[in-house]
């Protein structure tokens, strides 16, 4: 690296522990943060700061949020019966830009990957499984990542939560809206041929 000032430097060297920043990128941001106006930077390091500090996981579905629990838990408008399993919390916001799904949410924190080091005791499925006890749910949705992890982790869930007399449905897959059939590849068709429905 050149021979930057140490505080430039320290500065460059924790921009590159975000995700997709190398070192000509983690310079760029610094060299605009320097340039920037004092109090355009200090608003971002307070909003980083404030974030750390008062950001948590609901302590029902694991949403991240600053309330607990989270506005999906306590809002009245929601229904109880239904639950949507999902990956990580940003996954929730996919699916609430559709504004067709009115139910809770349960997010697992990751997916299984065994050569990851993350099993069921990673996950947060024991929670879950205290959700179900209430009686009230009917219906599981499984929105996990249509990946290897993904689909194992929702077959998991599945063979786990069925004996518990709750209905287990799994988000459709295939092929997106826009796109060409050439252009797609055999899982992606197959999962399209799976899902189809009648018209």
């Amino acid at each position: 690296m050149a021979d930057y000032a140490p505080t430039i430097s320290r500065l460059i060297d924790e921009l590159k522990h975000l995700p997709g920043i190398g070192q000509k990128s983690a310079q760029r941001l610094a060299f605009y943060l320097l340039r920037a106006d004092r109090d355009q930077a200090l608003a971002l390091a307070d909003a980083i700061r404030d974030a750390k500090e008062h950001v948590r996981e609901c302590s029902i579905c694991n949403n991240i949020t600053d309330t607990d629990p989270c506005n999906y838990c306590t809002s009245p408008a929601r229904s109880r019966k239904i639950i949507c399993i999902v990956e990580d919390a940003p996954n929730i916001l996919a699916i609430e830009k559709t504004r067709q799904f009115d139910g809770l949410y349960h997010v697992l924190g990751g997916s299984l990957s065994p050569l990851q080091g993350i099993g069921p005791e990673q996950l947060k499925i024991k929670s879950l499984i205290e959700r179900l006890k209430g009686g009230t749910v009917e219906e599981l949705i499984l929105a996990t990542n249509p990946t290897a992890e993904g689909e194992a982790t929702a077959m998991y869930i599945s063979k786990l939560v069925k004996p518990l007399g709750v209905r287990v449905t799994r988000i459709a897959m295939g092929i997106p809206v826009g796109s060409d059939l050439e252009y797609a590849d055999e899982v992606t068709m197959m999962k399209a041929m799976e899902g189809r429905r009648d018209l």
